[in-house]
């Protein structure tokens, strides 16, 4: 880990220790970053000061700000109050970690991008998969050419999980997968269509199904659902010479590729489908990654992988959507240009 002239990793706060948050203080303490730990539940404060002990902790999101040892801030809160937060640690001079989704709207997105801008600060979006290494050894074999000609692509992001009344299904769960398609393909798509249901609460949609079209002609699919009576978690990737699946509950093999042969015969196509091939993959834990990343670029300040920009994009893509879903599945357009 690369240290500041005086010995030390930059420190870190962040602020909400709940379900994901303490997996971010458990790292940012492993990684020797982390100073103070933000969180207004009293238990989980307890918690959090017997697993990092000599790590400040505070219910008051105030004492982040003004503390002089925390140059970047963590925010691992409920996605409402992630444009707010944000915006307010820009302004405190901090740089900004933000789990996804950045924000709420692409409106806010925007907002915080500039924010970052005008006090040349950092922002990086929590948008996992693109440090996971299954993610990066399947972009490295799309970007030679090894899978052929990309022509479609589909994930499944399902599971019985937290319910959520802040953001729906497609706002919890489908960023994950939305970054990792614009990761793979490079482009962003021209149109979107989504249909879903609402079974737990008659506003906040539970399942959706997801489709987009690309410039390039590549189709995709999106399935989400925290209905689902066992977890699973893939992408598929169909290329015109081989297939690539990651499966990332898979306790081994996550990046498997698949080659594939046709012959015609009397006109008919005639597939000959041969044994999966494992990728080998770099053993560590995606989050470590993630966040090493982020301070090596608060040390180098060099532009984050999943920036500010780059978590607009997917917002972008996900009003789209939501548009869609509150239209009953009518394609909408998007206009942007990547």
């Amino acid at each position: 880990m690369s240290r500041t002239a005086a010995g030390r990793v930059p420190g870190v706060a962040v602020v909400g220790a709940g379900h994901w948050g303490q997996n971010l203080v458990r790292v940012f303490a492993e990684l020797e970053a982390l100073r103070l730990v933000c969180e207004v539940d009293a238990e989980k404060r307890s918690r959090c000061a017997a697993s990092c002990p000599g790590v400040r902790v505070t219910e008051r999101f105030t004492d982040v700000l003004s503390d002089a040892d925390v140059s970047a801030v963590v925010i691992a809160t409920p996605a409402a109050s992630h444009h707010r937060l944000a915006r307010e640690a820009l302004a405190a001079g901090k740089d900004v970690f933000v789990e996804k989704p950045l924000a709420l709207t692409a409106a806010d997105g925007r907002d915080l991008v500039r924010a970052a801008q005008d006090r040349n600060r950092l922002l990086m979006v929590g948008h996992l998969l693109e440090y996971h290494p299954a993610v990066v050894a399947l972009k490295a074999l799309v970007d030679r050419g090894d899978l052929g000609k990309i022509q479609y692509l589909y994930s499944h992001r399902l599971n019985l999980g937290k319910f959520r009344t802040e953001e729906n299904i497609l706002w919890s769960f489908a960023p994950h997968d939305v970054s990792v398609m614009r990761l793979l393909l490079e482009e962003t798509p021209v149109e979107v269509s989504a249909h879903g249901a609402s079974y737990l609460h008659q506003a906040v949609a539970d399942v959706t199904v997801t489709t987009m079209k690309f410039a390039s002609g590549v189709r995709a699919h999106l399935f989400v659902s925290w209905l689902h009576p066992y977890k699973d978690q893939r992408l598929v990737v169909v290329a015109d010479r081989k297939m690539a699946v990651f499966n990332d509950t898979a306790e081994q093999d996550k990046l498997v590729l698949y080659s594939h042969e046709i012959d015609w015969v009397k006109r008919v196509p005639v597939p000959h489908r041969k044994p999966g091939e494992a990728v080998p993959l770099e053993a560590a834990e995606p989050l470590r990654l993630e966040c090493r990343h982020f301070l090596d670029c608060l040390q180098t300040r060099r532009t984050p992988q999943t920036d500010g920009a780059s978590g607009v994009r997917v917002l972008e893509i996900l009003e789209a959507c939501q548009a869609s879903l509150e239209r009953d599945g009518q394609p909408v357009r998007l206009t942007h240009a990547d």
